[in-house]
């Protein structure tokens, strides 16, 4: 008990030395008053935030969909004639023009045919001409000369067929493109209709793409738009047909896009991702870092007034790259809070300060 006292009286002691020692010490700055105090309190309570303040740009709205490329045209290159198929003068995967053979039937008879209905043509001719020579010096009636005429023109007539017989035996292509299939080999009894050759048309190639009903009036024929293949290639094109009748099934609509293909370089039955514009817009880019949701799980960005008051803007998101997504719903010019939003909510009011944009953490504009 003695040491207990003892440790007591000796800091007892300490400090009413330490009291008396402020008696004889020189006046310091005065206290402040209690105003000043409480002022002083009030604003170091504040919550701190660094803003930005943003301005709207014109920026134009993208539609990314998915799509496939298809051919322009492609035909079942059919024979119109029967016989046996002596030549294919073209193999699977080459590249004809307009008018190229792709396979022949044997001619059989048919050149004899034509050359007996031209030696008919020729004999009804001369035929005509006599009955005409006599109808001039009234040797010969009407009705005569009309039937030497009708025998001309059936000959004409019988010429004709044989002359098309003759070349249905080459099938041409109707148009420039690529072979796909080839049914018929030489050796084969070819029948009226069979299948000769699948003739595909590349250039341009089309792109097809199901827009929903809430995008396809912002569509335009004559629009430009771009897309990419799932092989990595690009292409450029104009859309050129936009449906006015929707699926029945996914309540969509058919929309082309041509784009040339002078190469045949893209192939039909790729995947595609189109990207399609659309109408310009007002919108700002900021960094997908400030996005926060409010308490009803809205996606948007806060802003503070004039006032310093904390705002809450819902937004919706035009395009995200790189650079930072650019958004609309946000006023022309906005105090964006760039440090600090995790920690306010809607209403509140801030201690807010300006940093420059590379502090804030946003895109430079």
């Amino acid at each position: 008990m003695s040491n207990n006292f003892r440790v007591a009286s000796i800091f007892a002691a300490l400090v009413l030395l330490w009291l008396v020692s402020g008696l004889f010490s020189e006046p310091e700055a005065p206290v402040p008053n209690l105003l000043d105090a409480m002022a002083s309190m009030s604003d170091s309570s504040l919550p701190s935030v660094v803003i930005e303040e943003i301005r709207s740009e014109s920026k134009t709205r993208r539609r990314v969909l998915r799509g496939k490329t298809v051919s322009k045209q492609t035909a079942s290159v059919s024979t119109e004639i029967s016989g046996i198929v002596v030549s294919r003068p073209v193999e699977r995967g080459a590249r004809v023009v307009k008018g190229q053979v792709l396979c022949e039937i044997a001619t059989d008879d048919r050149a004899a045919l034509v050359t007996e209905a031209l030696a008919t043509v020729t004999q009804a001719e001369i035929e005509y001409d006599g009955a005409l020579s006599l109808q001039s010096d009234n040797l010969l009636a009407e009705a005569q000369v009309a039937q030497t005429a009708a025998r001309l023109e059936s000959a004409r007539a019988i010429l004709l067929r044989r002359e098309l017989d003759l070349s249905r035996t080459k099938v041409t292509a109707p148009f420039s493109g690529v072979i796909e299939t080839q049914p018929l080999v030489v050796g084969d009894l070819a029948r009226v209709g069979d299948v000769c050759a699948t003739l595909i048309n590349l250039d341009p190639i089309l792109v097809e793409v199901s827009v929903s009903e809430r995008d396809v009036g912002a569509l335009r024929v004559g629009g430009f738009a771009h897309a990419r293949t799932s092989t990595g290639q690009y292409l450029e094109g104009t859309i050129t047909f936009v449906g006015s009748q929707s699926d029945d099934v996914t309540r969509t609509y058919l929309a082309e896009i041509t784009a040339p293909n002078p190469n045949f370089e893209i192939r039909a039955g790729l995947t595609a991702v189109v990207d399609l514009p659309g109408e310009a817009v007002m919108a700002h880019r900021i960094s997908p870092s400030l996005f926060t949701l409010n308490d009803a799980g809205a996606l948007g960005l806060r802003t503070i007034d004039r006032e310093n008051r904390v705002e809450f803007h819902p937004v919706a998101i035009l395009e995200d790259s790189p650079g930072g997504a650019w958004v609309t719903g946000l006023p022309e010019r906005a105090r964006l809070i760039t440090v600090g939003h995790e920690f306010v909510t809607e209403g509140q009011i801030v201690d807010a300060r300006t940093a420059v944009a590379e502090d804030a953490g946003v895109p430079n504009r």
